[in-house]
């Protein structure tokens, strides 16, 4: 099981930089590149909850649910 951050596709739909969001949303660049890229272990509700009223979207728009394709196939034998 995997939780995708598709935190870069809304930003190019926002046509938002990420200076530009982490100045609204009220965290530092560093941060913010930290989860856009997919390295980061958690996030704060707070901090979904702001990039979703900035970004003018839902949790379900930023994050994605994958299972994990190795999990299934060897609970399906």
């Amino acid at each position: 099981m995997t939780i995708r951050i598709n935190l870069d596709i809304m930003m190019a739909k926002r046509k938002m930089r990420l200076k530009t969001l982490a100045q609204e949303v009220g965290i530092t660049e560093a941060n913010l590149s930290v989860l856009k890229n997919g390295k980061a272990k958690a996030v704060r509700l707070s901090t979904l909850d702001k990039l979703c009223e900035v970004l003018d979207c839902q949790p379900g728009d930023i994050l994605e649910f994958e299972a994990n394709i190795h999990q299934e196939s060897a609970t399906a034998e």
